[in-house]
C-alpha cells in the first residue's frame, strides 16, 4: 500500500514539474529589472497562462510607452507566431490583454489612485493595474515617495485581488549620488522588503544586453553616458557629444538588426532601450499569472 502511494505521489510531482505555470508551484521574484530581460526561461506554457490569465491596465506617457512600443514589435521579431500578440481589453484568445492609456502618469495626474478605484469599480475584470512615471521622480522627496509607496498600498488593501505593480523613474544623467538614483532605491526597498510587485525602469536602463552596467557612469534615459570620465553625461536624446557615448546606439551598431534587435518607437531613446522593457514585461506577464 505505501509503494503505491509512493509510486502515486512521484506520478503527481512529475506532472506539476512538467507544467512551470501550475497554481502552487514556485512563483519567481517580484522584482523585474535587467535581470529580465530575456525571455529565453519562457516557455509557451507559460506565456498562454498569461494572456489568459491577465487582463492588464496601463497608464504612462512618453517614457511609459517605450514598454508599449517595444511590445508592439516583439511577435513579429520572435517568428510572428502570435506568441506574443498583445490586443486591447477585449482582445480575442491568444493576444495579452493590455489596456494602454497614453493620457497621464504618476506625476501628472495627482489623484491616479483615485482614477484607478473608478476604473477597476467599473472593471472588475481587470486584475493588474501598472502606472509608470515621467521625470518627476528627479524631482521628488523622501516624503513624496513615501506618499506614492502608501497610496499603492492603499489601493492593494481595497483590492487584494488586484496586482498593483510600482515603478522606478527613469535614469536623468545624474548618477549614483544624484537624487534620482536615491530616490529609486527608496521605491525598491520598500518593494524588496515588502514582497511588493516592481518594475525597475531605471535599471534595465542601467546596463546593456551583455550585462555591462552604466549606471557608476551617469547613464541618462537615452542611454547616453559618461564615457570620458569628465564627471558629466553631455548630449541630448538625439545622441551623445563632447567625448561621451551611448550604450544602446554602440550595441546596435555593432548588432544585427531583425536578428539581434527589432525597430520600434522607444521615446526619447533608442529602440534597444524598448527592446529590453519589452523583453522586461514580458517575464512580468509570466510571473504575475502564475501569482494570480
Amino acid at each position: 500500500m505505501n509503494r503505491h502511494r509512493v509510486a502515486s505521489a512521484l506520478v503527481i510531482a512529475m506532472i506539476l514539474s512538467s507544467c512551470d505555470w501550475v497554481i502552487g508551484t514556485e512563483v519567481p521574484g517580484t522584482i523585474i529589472d535587467h535581470e529580465a530581460t530575456s525571455v529565453a526561461g519562457l516557455t509557451e506554457a507559460s506565456i498562454a497562462h498569461a494572456k489568459e490569465t491577465l487582463r492588464i491596465v496601463y497608464w504612462h506617457t512618453s517614457h511609459g510607452s517605450q514598454i508599449s512600443d517595444g511590445m508592439a514589435g516583439m511577435d513579429a521579431f520572435y517568428g510572428g507566431s502570435g506568441l506574443y500578440a498583445i490586443g486591447g481589453a477585449d482582445a480575442g484568445i491568444g493576444y495579452l490583454r493590455f489596456d494602454d492609456h497614453y493620457e497621464c502618469d504618476l506625476g501628472s495626474d495627482p489623484d491616479w489612485d483615485t482614477r484607478t478605484s473608478d476604473w477597476l469599480r467599473a472593471r472588475p475584470a481587470v486584475n493588474v493595474v501598472v502606472w509608470s512615471w515621467c521625470g518627476q521622480v528627479s524631482d521628488a522627496t523622501e516624503g513624496s515617495i513615501a506618499e506614492y509607496l502608501a497610496r499603492m498600498a492603499s489601493l492593494e488593501e481595497s483590492y487584494p485581488e488586484v496586482r498593483f505593480v510600482y515603478m522606478t523613474g527613469h535614469a536623468d544623467g545624474t548618477g549614483l549620488t544624484g537624487n534620482l538614483h536615491l530616490r529609486n532605491l527608496q521605491i525598491r526597498d520598500y518593494c524588496e522588503a515588502n514582497g511588493k510587485w516592481l518594475y525597475d525602469f531605471y535599471d534595465i536602463e542601467c546596463y546593456d544586453p551583455d550585462g555591462a552596467y552604466y549606471g557608476d557612469k551617469r547613464v541618462s534615459d537615452a542611454c547616453n553616458y559618461d564615457y570620458d570620465g569628465d564627471g558629466a553625461t553631455e548630449g541630448t536624446e538625439s545622441g551623445p557629444s563632447g567625448g561621451d557615448r551611448n550604450w544602446a546606439a554602440d550595441w546596435q551598431d555593432s548588432h544585427q538588426e531583425g536578428a539581434d534587435w527589432w525597430a520600434c518607437g522607444s521615446a526619447h531613446s533608442l529602440p534597444l532601450n524598448a527592446n529590453q522593457k519589452a523583453r522586461a514585461a514580458w517575464n512580468l506577464w509570466v510571473r504575475l499569472a502564475r501569482s494570480i
